[in-house]
């Protein structure tokens, strides 16, 4: 299968997941729930939950076991997205084309909205866990080892997911604390790898823990998300000097405008294409001993190198 058509693929299957969490129910808080609706199904790459479900594949099939995990991601994503907009941050009006979900509603439901996509992914993964301790208890006496690994996998898993929210939060504050200020390479790499990085490092890595792979083999996964972490943030740099609104769905320009420290501002254009190559280049050759297994996932760095918004 090409690698757009199974893109879209990946894309419908976890849209229609996402799709079975929202409420419609006739309740005080509706315009709440419309609200958190309205971001987490506004479209979107759906990268991180892709790349959860992309890494299990690697070595399982029953993908039915990392859905949830993969669904709470992308509402953790978009959690940081509403509150990435709003006007004590970003202070952006468009995302995907479409008024920021402040602007649709209003700041304070905006707020709460966020908060609220936040405490769903908790409940999702809760849940998970939660079922799984109760396949323990009713399982024959043969089955319940394997459950009780599993379920250990599954609270790692968690443990991770908890921490990786926590450094993307840190790599957001100090986006905005350097906003217009100087700041040391390390810095930048810090604030990227927290802001961005931590997710996408955390989506392979709940694959790979989920599907028990190896102590090595989660090694040089990690090292590949690292590196897409990196390199996505470097594009979305790159497309906010010189991306097509149209096509973006959002304004050009507003990092320059907020002054805000990116690879382009520290590096300058060209060489922040040739940091992404780069990066892209490494990324792609932790992945070799998966042979046509881990294709995707080397098509999807590709993709992040070459994306157009």
């Amino acid at each position: 299968m090409e690698f757009k058509e199974q893109l879209k693929k990946y894309q419908q299957m976890i849209n229609n997941e996402l799709e079975k969490y929202t409420r419609k129910e006739q309740v005080p808080e509706k315009t709440l729930n419309e609200s958190m609706q309205y971001s987490l199904m506004a479209g979107g790459k759906r990268l991180r939950p892709i790349l959860v479900v992309a890494t299990y594949q690697i070595f399982k099939q029953d993908i039915e076991n990392c859905m949830p995990y993969a669904i709470a991601l992308e509402m953790i994503h978009n959690f940081s997205l509403i509150h990435d907009d709003l006007p004590g941050i970003d202070n952006d009006d468009f995302r995907h084309g479409k008024p920021t979900n402040h602007k649709q509603f209003n700041e304070a439901t905006a707020i709460l909205a966020g908060d609220g996509l936040l405490n769903n992914a908790y409940i999702v993964i809760s849940e998970d866990i939660q079922k799984q301790a109760k396949k323990i208890e009713k399982a024959e006496e043969t089955k319940k080892q394997e459950y009780i690994e599993e379920l250990s996998r599954k609270v790692k898993v968690f443990n991770e997911f908890t921490k990786a929210v926590d450094r993307m939060i840190a790599g957001e504050y100090v986006d905005t604390e350097y906003e217009g200020k100087q700041i040391a390479e390390e810095y930048l790499e810090y604030m990227h790898k927290n802001k961005t990085g931590a997710l996408l490092k955390l989506s392979v890595r709940m694959g790979a823990i989920l599907a028990n792979c190896t102590k090595s083999e989660l090694e040089k996964l990690s090292i590949y998300a690292e590196k897409i972490g990196l390199a996505f943030q470097i594009k979305d740099d790159i497309l906010s000097e010189e991306g097509d609104e149209k096509i973006l769905g959002k304004p050009v320009g507003n990092d320059k405008e907020l002054k805000k420290c990116t690879y382009v501002s520290k590096y300058g254009l060209d060489e922040a294409k040739q940091i992404l190559e780069k990066i892209t280049k490494e990324a792609i050759e932790n992945l070799e001993e998966y042979g046509e297994k881990a294709e995707f996932l080397r098509q999807l760095a590709l993709y992040i190198k070459n994306r157009n918004k």
